[in-house]
């Protein structure tokens, strides 16, 4: 590992921790520079303690950083399975779908949907084991019965942590009805036809995994994790892509890992373009999706297939049964960046989706879908594929979908590309709230290395 940059000694300094399903990953970061200084990794030991794991990091930074030993920790979370988020709601095409949204904007995994409408039994809701329930349901003044019903079956099945954010004028009584669980009432996000509010609900998940989820977990026997973790991983990173485009407009981060594939962006809406998009649900300045099919060792096989790619497929074969494989040469980098290269393409393609021209009453006009990263101005690449690749893997991974591509895809066309090589977004991200200018330091630093 490379010796950090000469500083100066006397500054205060934070770490930054992020606990990960596969790889926990510390850096030290001075807050009067807003500069990493010292950073260090290790397997996640969340065989034994994940605070195992925790300490031999602690020793690397302190090894380079004397300040590291008696620094404040913070830290955000995605082991042991990360969030799991269940989602219960009226309707499968609007709050069920607007609740997904907005548990994959807080950080978590969504694990099931339950909608009314269809008649989904909650007596199934266990058996996803989601640490976790979204209860939505209804725009405020509107009928009340749904969600109500929904809270009287979910008592009867679920015993854990619940987040009410439905139809304002039932909350109370859905709030007595789930009166014996850990719960939070949240700003409903359907206040009205066409809107979705996920701020309120987000922070209500947020307070329910620190205070309910983090140690039901039973990741760390020691009583300093909890102390130490804010969020989850992907909220906090999102939190940090938010600072990001406040420091140099529309930005795009995608984030390639062993299992998931995960996209957050923030991008200015276009209001003219709300009658262009067909879907029940609005579109969000902050966007996050996940692609539980892509990713470079556990799924990396169904990345080969969903990209019809048959010659990747031995090679994701092989990266499934060791997820813990290290490319040892020039060869088997160039099969990890191939697969890289589809994860991103694909998921990309899935989160911003297509335009095209179709006839209407109205004539011929352009139908849009997904979210239109077209004008985006910053893309960021993260994972270990790209942090520890060889130099211009990213013009490599992200090539085919940067420009203009065929086939109606609102892919970024002229925006800079770089790498989150110092994991800055997690850590600034765990900033934002107290030291906000150092915080605004470490985006701005990410954002003036582009490719």
């Amino acid at each position: 590992m490379a010796r950090p940059e000469a500083h100066d000694p006397s500054g205060p300094v934070v770490i930054c921790v992020d606990f990960g399903s596969t790889f926990t990953k510390a850096s030290l970061v001075d807050l009067a520079e807003g500069r990493i200084v010292a950073a260090a990794e290790h397997r996640t030991t969340i065989e034994t303690d994940v605070l195992d794991g925790y300490d031999v990091c602690l020793a690397a930074l302190v090894e380079q950083d004397a300040r590291a030993a008696d620094a404040r920790t913070r830290a955000c979370s995605s082991a042991g399975g990360g969030l799991r988020i269940a989602v219960v709601g009226n309707e499968e095409l609007v709050t069920g779908e607007a609740g997904r949204r907005v548990a994959l904007s807080s950080g978590g995994k969504v694990v099931a949907v339950f909608a009314a409408s269809r008649g989904d039994d909650l007596a199934d809701l266990p058996a996803s084991e989601p640490d976790v329930v979204l209860l939505t349901g209804g725009t405020d003044g509107g009928n009340r019965d749904r969600i109500l019903a929904c809270a009287r079956a979910l008592a009867k099945t679920w015993p854990g942590p619940v987040v009410v954010a439905g139809n304002v004028d039932a909350q109370a009584d859905v709030a007595e009805v789930l009166a014996h669980h850990p719960l939070v009432v949240a700003p409903n996000i359907v206040p009205r036809i066409g809107v979705l509010a996920p701020e309120g609900a987000r922070a209500a998940i947020r307070e329910l995994f620190l205070s309910h989820v983090i140690g039901g977990k039973h990741l760390s026997s020691r009583a300093d994790f909890p102390a130490m973790v804010q969020g989850a991983t992907p909220d906090v990173v999102l939190t940090g892509v938010e600072l990001l485009a406040g420091v140099v407009g529309d930005t795009v981060v995608v984030d390639v890992g062993g299992a998931t594939t995960d996209v957050h962006s923030v991008v200015e809406l276009d209001p003219e373009d709300a009658g262009l998009s067909r879907e029940v649900v609005a579109t969000t300045r902050v966007t996050r999706t996940v692609e539980g099919d892509l990713g470079m060792r556990w799924s990396a096989v169904t990345t080969a297939e969903a990209a019809g790619r048959d010659d990747l497929v031995e090679a994701a074969v092989r990266r499934r049964a060791d997820v813990g494989f290290v490319p040892p040469d020039d060869a088997e980098c160039d099969l990890d960046e191939e697969i890289a290269r589809e994860a991103v393409g694909l998921a990309l393609r899935r989160h911003a989706g297509r335009s095209k021209v179709v006839v209407s009453p109205e004539g011929r006009v352009v139908e849009r879908s997904g979210k239109d990263l077209r004008d985006v101005d910053l893309l960021v690449g993260s994972g270990g594929v790209l942090r520890h690749g060889r130099p211009g893997v990213a013009e490599r991974v992200f090539t085919g979908s940067v420009g203009e591509v065929e086939g109606g895809w609102q892919l970024p066309r002229r925006a800079e590309v770089t790498v989150d090589a110092e994991y800055v977004l997690a850590a600034a991200g765990l900033l934002a709230a107290d030291h906000p200018d150092a915080a605004r330091r470490l985006v701005g630093r990410l954002a003036a290395h582009t490719a």
